[in-house]
């Protein structure tokens, strides 16, 4: 990283997590102290095993869930005066895409964000285009969501979030369930994407196309925290936490 000239500030941060913790209510810790700081335009992988906090990290910085400690984005503090207005700025892509898709066709699904905000008529039809060209779905608005393959469901459900003109992508497990064609059709679109991403997968090919940084997490604790190329090089670390070379 290069210095600063006398006179420049520092960029703001768009994710800055401090001491982190949450505890489901079975009292299943899922997180305890994360601290992780995302700069803008970086591309970051968080990886890990089955029960690492993961999905749990996400779901905050969505203002899905609340946690103990600091969380800030793009330099606020991440609080209930704030979070609709960050929601906007910062989008989750779930897991499993019938969890974002329940319009009846993918206009509407994509339309969705748009229309919530109160956007006029032509500015949510020119995001809805402008989404699902992002995502190589163009003529695709009449479709039925639910008769759509797993890998058109996993695009459009990015394009829904992709129409609110997010700043930051959350994506969980992007490319579980697809077929090599979709998978590599999906890694070469997300490619193509200037937003700041962070990606939760056990897909460690995907992390070593698109992701240059990559954070694992164990025991709801961050164990390491580096170049992707030089946390894919350590068989130690990443047999240690059930991690494989891609």
């Amino acid at each position: 990283m290069s210095a600063l000239r006398e006179g420049e500030r520092p960029m703001e941060a768009c994710v800055e997590v401090r001491g982190l913790r949450f505890t489901y209510p079975d009292g299943r810790e899922a997180l305890r102290g994360i601290d992780l700081t995302v700069a803008p335009g970086e591309k970051v992988a968080l990886v890990g095993p089955n029960g690492a906090g993961k999905s749990t990290l996400l779901l905050i910085l969505a203002g899905l869930l609340h946690g103990e400690g600091e969380v800030r984005l793009f330099g606020e503090p991440l609080d209930d005066r704030n979070v609709k207005r960050m929601r906007s700025r910062i989008g989750l892509v779930f897991q499993d895409p019938d969890d974002q898709l329940f319009s009846p066709t993918v206009f509407d699904d994509v339309a969705y964000g748009p229309l919530y905000a109160g956007l006029p008529e032509e500015e949510v039809n020119r995001r809805v285009a402008w989404a699902l060209s992002q995502m190589g779905l163009e003529g695709f608005a009449e479709r039925l969501s639910h008769h759509l393959s797993v890998g058109e469901k996993k695009r459009v459900a990015v394009a829904t979030v992709l129409s609110m003109r997010p700043e930051v992508l959350l994506l969980d497990e992007p490319t579980s369930g697809l077929d090599p064609r979709a998978r590599r059709r999906l890694i070469g679109l997300l490619a193509e994407l200037p937003q700041t991403m962070l990606v939760a997968t056990h897909d460690m090919r995907l992390v070593a196309e698109l992701l240059p940084r990559t954070v694992v997490l164990d025991g709801g604790r961050v164990v390491a925290d580096g170049p992707t190329a030089e946390i894919l090089s350590d068989e130690h670390l990443l047999e240690a936490h059930g991690l494989e070379r891609p």
